[in-house]
């Protein structure tokens, strides 16, 4: 279990890079993937914007 943010992150992109490979950059679990890191990114920009 990931115990920070920057793990998350690191997660979902080595997710996001095998989801690719494995069905592509345009399909729905590929974009959704992207989308979550997307999210998780933001986050940690806000987080840094605070400190």
């Amino acid at each position: 279990m990931p115990t920070s943010l920057m793990q998350t992150i690191e997660l979902k992109r080595n997710e996001l890079v095998n989801y690719g490979k494995k069905y592509g950059l345009s399909s729905d679990i590929t974009i959704k993937s992207s989308q979550e890191l997307d999210q998780l990114l933001n986050t940690l920009e806000k987080t840094k914007n605070y400190h």
